[in-house]
């Protein structure tokens, strides 16, 4: 079960991850597009930043309780796109925002279907 912190974390990341979907359904899923368009590079980028900011926010018991998810790499990228923006390689941000956000997104959603389905059995809904 997570805390009401960590629900919100989840939360969190789950609408970051929307927009990113949103986002590339908006400019396009190609990396021609993600390298040649700056306002898409940046959006996507910030989200992915506070994606990885908002995992800081995770307990270690919860960190080690989902080890699933790589968080320390999501928060490697978040210092990356943060500290070392010109660096940043368009093709492993595309790979992310293309293949690892959506199965974070699903992972985070489940993780807060199951706490809101246990919530309501334990107050007898």
């Amino acid at each position: 079960m997570q805390s009401k912190r960590e629900k919100d974390v989840l939360t969190h990341i789950v609408g970051y991850c929307d927009e990113i979907k949103g986002m590339i359904a908006t400019f396009d899923d190609t990396l021609e597009t993600l390298k040649s368009n700056n306002i898409y590079r940046h959006a996507v980028s910030m989200c992915v930043l506070q994606i990885g900011e908002l995992t800081v926010h995770l307990s270690a018991d919860f960190i080690k309780a989902h080890p699933l998810i790589p968080w320390k790499e999501i928060r490697k990228m978040r210092n990356i796109a943060s500290h070392s923006y010109e660096r940043f390689s368009m093709g492993v941000l595309h790979d992310t925002i293309t293949n690892d956000v959506p199965e974070l997104r699903d992972y985070c959603q489940k993780l807060l279907d199951r706490s809101s389905a246990f919530t309501m059995t334990a107050k007898g809904c």
